[in-house]
């Protein structure tokens, strides 16, 4: 049963929201955040005394009420959540409106680190000195899990999960496990990748800890898992070192921008070797774990100053697949 039942059961959709979340679980969605959104919609329809299943448009104008503070991305999101629950009750059966989305353009541009940045960046992980007293210090880590991250594209979230039984190095391989999109997906690791991993690994057995298959593979010398929120202040520090601006959340270089750097290098790779960018394009979605074309081909379309030879050339191949860049956004907001 769902956690929502047991600690929200107290509106009209409670019981469907349930349903809902665990019918797009099972076709492999991660639903936390769209199950709490759902759950301050619930809210709302107690508040307003609603009795009847079936979204009105009045019930749907109020949960469509910008926020105060709220920036026009969130608004977008909690919107299209609603739509989605709002056609699966008419799938059930129910009269329920379906919300309009609001106009809504992106603005981001992620930030493609050049070879420069990134020799100061691994300059500046690998100075990160840890000091005998703070033996549960995620710094130790870092030199490795920065260069798995460029190398691999992988999420954070997904090489903090990663235990020692994910990571072959012999065969120079991860299996990740509760990825974004609810699959397991292996990706390769590159001879040089193996290298440091297998330090990383020597360091870790030089200060007493026991390799295990069940235990975090990312973790500081006392064996205590890395934590993202360390792993992003960290990464801020190095930034700072290394002399590249960040400016804050949504301004400047950020850690899930080696994930997007990743992505770009491999397609101008694939470009400049003369690849078939039509036959390409898929295998990386399928690596890097999209769900759709149109997520991958974002990377390309919001670094088009960057690469504008690339962004034509995806063009001529997938002519009739992608429309322009214009109103709305992925639901893969966060690639």
């Amino acid at each position: 049963m769902s956690k929502y039942v047991k600690s929200f059961s107290y509106g009209i959709y409670a019981g469907l929201i349930a349903q809902y979340v665990e019918y797009k679980r099972s076709l492999g969605f991660k639903m936390e955040d769209i199950e709490e959104r759902l759950r301050r919609f619930d809210q709302l329809t107690t508040r307003r005394h609603e009795t009847a299943i079936g979204i009105t448009k009045s019930l749907s104008d109020a949960w469509s009420e910008p926020f105060p503070m709220e920036s026009n991305c969130n608004r977008y999101s909690r919107i299209s959540i609603l739509r989605g629950f709002s056609a699966y009750l008419q799938l059930l059966g129910y009269k329920s409106y379906i919300p309009k989305l609001p106009r809504y353009r992106s603005t981001f541009t992620p930030h493609i680190f050049t070879r420069q940045e990134m020799a100061a960046i691994f300059r500046e992980s690998d100075r990160l000195q840890l000091h005998r007293h703070y033996m549960y210090s995620a710094k130790c880590a870092m030199p490795t899990l920065i260069r798995l991250l460029y190398g691999t594209g992988v999420r954070i979230g997904e090489a903090l999960n990663l235990k020692h039984g994910d990571v072959n190095l012999t065969d120079g391989y991860l299996v990740l496990h509760e990825c974004k999109n609810g699959q397991e997906r292996i990706v390769s690791l590159s001879l040089s990748l193996r290298e440091v991993c297998k330090d990383y690994v020597a360091y870790k057995e030089s200060v007493g800890l026991i390799i295990e298959p069940h235990k975090p593979f990312f973790t500081a010398p006392d064996g205590t898992p890395c934590k993202s929120c360390t792993i992003y202040e960290l990464f801020r520090m190095v930034l700072q070192r290394a002399g590249i601006p960040h400016g804050g959340r949504g301004k400047g270089a950020r850690l899930h921008d080696l994930r997007h750097t990743f992505c770009v290098n491999a397609l101008v790779q694939m470009s400049e070797t003369g690849q078939d960018l039509y036959h390409s394009m898929p295998v990386l979605m399928t690596y890097i774990g999209h769900q759709s074309l149109e997520a991958t081909n974002r990377y390309v379309r919001l670094t088009e100053e960057m690469y504008p030879n690339l962004l034509q050339k995806v063009d001529e191949a997938y002519r009739y697949v992608f429309p322009e860049i214009g109103i709305g956004i992925s639901n893969e907001s966060e690639p």
